[in-house]
């Protein structure tokens, strides 16, 4: 009879090797999570800023924003901590990206021709601002959400975020005074508000106006047809893109 060794020798080797193969697994799993970590958390905040913008914050729960994420619970307090930090992320997650869109701008010339005709520079500011905004609705409704009651996150809100545009905004009604364009006894607060009305309020109630209009503004065509509207009101000149014409609006079936 072959001699197989003490029988604690061969249990010991199974384990070994159930380790060995154990560690393996988690090395790779590991990297697989490591590699995927950024994406989950994308969606984490893409499921958030929906939920925040749709319910507002005491409306919206974690739960409810993990389940459309498709992510457990234990995730969200993972990599957020509580509800309110995941709303604060949320928000700077989207004022990072509009800053990202109008740094590619800076309301500032970029080249010969910008320099040759400052409003030209602004105008592409505002097209960036409009593009945005309709790319992320969401951003609108959550702004809308939180802007219209006091508290502490209106407050976090406002000096974070609100409060810095504001004052990037302000060297652009400067130089749109100098040029003539714009009244010195207008304040710009006055303008600031108008050019955010004048751009958002159309993607805020889009349903609104696909009922009214049995337009979709949402059509990329009908984002540039109000880009070009929006500049034309607000500096006074024609944009530097063909009129408007009611042929060049996709229209839609009005809901009946």
């Amino acid at each position: 009879m072959e001699n197989q060794g003490p029988p604690g020798a061969a249990v010991r080797a199974e384990w070994r090797e159930l380790f060995s193969c154990a560690r393996i697994l988690f090395m790779r799993t590991s990297k697989d999570l490591s590699e995927n970590a950024s994406k989950v958390r994308e969606r984490i905040l893409e499921a958030a800023q929906k939920a925040f913008a749709e319910k507002g914050f005491d409306g919206a729960t974690t739960r409810q924003i993990a389940s459309q994420a498709n992510v457990p619970l234990g995730l969200l307090r993972y990599y957020f901590g509580d509800k309110l930090k995941l709303w604060q992320a949320a928000v700077d997650q989207a004022f990072g990206e509009i800053r990202s869109a109008l740094d590619a701008t800076a309301f500032g010339p970029r080249n010969a021709a910008e320099e040759h005709d400052p409003l030209a520079a602004i105008r592409s500011g505002i097209r960036a601002h409009v593009h945005f905004v309709a790319k992320n609705p969401e951003f609108v409704r959550l702004m809308h959400e939180e802007g219209k009651r006091r508290g502490p996150r209106m407050r976090w809100l406002v000096d974070r975020h609100v409060k810095p545009l504001f004052e990037r905004l302000l060297p652009v009604i400067a130089r749109l005074q100098k040029l003539g364009r714009l009244p010195e006894d207008i304040a710009p607060l006055h303008f600031a508000y108008a050019l955010i009305g004048s751009i958002d309020v159309i993607f805020h109630q889009a349903e609104e106006c696909r009922r009214l209009t049995g337009v979709d503004p949402m059509d990329p065509a009908v984002i540039d047809a109000h880009s070009r509207a929006v500049e034309f009101m607000l500096l006074g000149s024609p944009p530097d893109s063909p009129a408007d014409s009611s042929r060049d609006i996709p229209q839609t079936e009005t809901t009946r």
